[in-house]
């Protein structure tokens, strides 16, 4: 069986049926998240801003975000298989991805020791935090309160109050 590990596959359960390869990414793909209905406006705003992809066009979806060892992030319209945007800063492996429950933001975990917070609207890093003294392997939020949770390879868990 040949493998690409750059790339992300989409199953319908149901059918057992490959819906959708997604292969821009140009090393392995570490972490993947799906954007909340509450993310849809701001993802449709920062690919209006880019006349390439269809100025004026409203996207419905499925949205996905994956992460990479390129040290990129990439947003994806699952209905139509295709890249709308890649948030480039992490200067390493990006580990794990989640979405701020109000949907404007993206929270990265990085090998290069960072918490970064990416505004979707605008398309870039609004907040970086040197989290710990090692790699950043996992990221996760409470849904219901302002708190973020990060691990790392220094043997650390964190609880960060984000607001």
């Amino acid at each position: 069986m040949f493998v690409l590990l750059q790339t992300v596959r989409v199953w319908v359960t149901a059918t057992k049926e490959c819906k959708a390869e997604l292969r821009e990414h140009e090393h392995v793909v570490e972490c993947i998240a799906w954007a909340p209905e509450t993310a849809h406006h701001d993802i449709n705003e920062a690919v209006n801003t880019d006349s390439k992809k269809g100025k004026g066009n409203t996207r419905s979806g499925p949205f996905l975000i994956s992460g990479s060892r390129d040290k990129t992030i990439k947003m994806w319209d699952i209905s139509v298989g295709l890249c709308l945007f890649t948030l480039i800063g992490h200067d390493n492996w990006v580990r794990g991805l989640i979405f701020h429950p109000g949907g404007k933001y993206i929270l990265s975990a990085s090998d290069d020791k960072t918490l970064r917070v990416w505004d979707i609207k605008n398309r870039r890093n609004h907040k970086t935090l040197e989290a710990h003294t090692h790699f950043v392997t996992s990221i996760d939020m409470h849904k219901s309160s302002p708190y973020v949770i990060t691990g790392s390879v220094d043997q650390s868990v964190k609880v960060w109050e984000c607001r």
